[in-house]
């Protein structure tokens, strides 16, 4: 059930400010989205909304709502960059990170005009994620290209640049996980020389423990091992909510409980990205839960949003990436995320 609340008055201003300043670009994109496009902007629905969340300042920062774009791999392989962008546009997106720069996208584009683009369409281009390594010594990756990899994010103007690969290059022991920190270590060097900040986005598994010795769990020697002036994380909520559910034991079947939220709250600084990804509890699958638009699941993003902001000097220093995986309809679940995240208000 959608837990969509009462409308958002910034967020309803905003978008009628662009749909103002925007009504070419609109054309355009309803015109090559024709059935395609949603049936509804995120006002619309905000406003359709019956469940309450209390008449406080709104939870989510203003300007730090993105969306992973790998959610809509599917649009821009078949309509391009130009129309996804506009669709986001009217969603009340602020941000996008990239999955790549083509995504299979229909027709060619330069960095310089996915940059152009996006701020076009009033969307600031926050991250990417590139692969860790590979064999191929010519692949798009840190430990293969680290100089291209950073080159192509400095065009685009971003400020933060990761991988959504794990650190097990080299094992699941303690040892091996030491060396992937090193790797990354030289990545955040190299980045912060550009005025970037290197990331790595987690998935559960990183939540496991230690080969060699089950008494440590693989993500604290991650968090130990690296520099955290060089080293951030991009906390996918979805993930490390099901690393909780996988992990809570140790191989031997001891507790060994861990709360994803208390990493955030005791390092906010490491964190300047997550992923907003939502998940019905089911203790019948693998992962712990089945994913879904955010706003119809179990985490409370009411709770996780407004912990990390309510800290001294924290509300603006993070970024909100909407996701999902395999969305039923990407369109739909972009702009039923951004409403569920606009309705969302402090409890008085």
């Amino acid at each position: 059930m959608s837990r969509i609340s009462q409308p958002d008055p910034e967020l309803t201003h905003r978008l009628s400010r662009r749909g103002m300043l925007g009504v070419a670009a609109g054309a355009t994109a309803a015109a090559l989205l024709g059935a395609a496009a949603a049936p509804a902007g995120a006002a619309t629905e905000t406003a359709t909304g019956t469940t309450g969340h209390g008449r406080g300042r709104p939870v989510l920062p203003p300007g730090r709502l993105g969306i992973q774009l790998y959610s809509l791999r599917d649009k821009v392989s078949t309509l391009g960059f130009a129309p996804v962008f506009a669709e986001l546009e009217k969603y009340g997106y602020d941000e996008v990170e990239f999955a790549g720069y083509t995504q299979g996208s229909a027709g060619p584009i330069t960095l310089a005009q996915l940059r152009r683009l996006a701020r076009d369409h009033g969307l600031n281009p926050i991250g990417s994620h590139v692969g860790y390594y590979s064999d191929d010594p010519n692949a798009y990756t840190f430990a293969q290209n680290l100089t291209k990899v950073l080159d192509d994010a400095q065009a685009l103007g971003l400020k933060h640049i990761g991988t959504a690969s794990g650190p097990f290059r080299y094992g699941s022991t303690v040892d091996a996980w030491k060396r992937a920190a090193e790797d990354f270590n030289t990545y955040g060097a190299a980045a912060k020389t550009r005025g970037m900040k290197f990331y790595q986005h987690n998935h559960s598994e990183e939540f496991s423990f230690a080969t060699d010795n089950p008494k440590v769990r693989l993500y604290d020697v991650l968090l130990k091992e690296t520099d955290p002036d060089l080293v951030f994380l991009e906390m996918d909520i979805f993930w490390a909510y099901s690393g909780q559910f996988r992990f809570s034991k140790r191989p031997d079947g001891t507790p060994a409980p861990f709360e994803p939220l208390n990493y955030v709250l005791r390092q906010p600084h490491r964190y300047p990205l997550f992923h907003v990804k939502d998940g019905v509890s089911d203790p019948a699958n693998t992962y712990g839960y089945r994913m879904t638009d955010v706003g119809d699941g179990d985490i409370d993003y009411q709770k996780f949003i407004s912990a990390v902001t309510r800290l001294r000097g924290e509300r603006l220093a993070h970024h909100w990436q909407a996701e999902h995986d395999q969305p039923a309809e990407s369109f739909t679940f972009a702009r039923r995320s951004s409403a569920y995240l606009h309705s969302l208000r402090e409890k008085c």
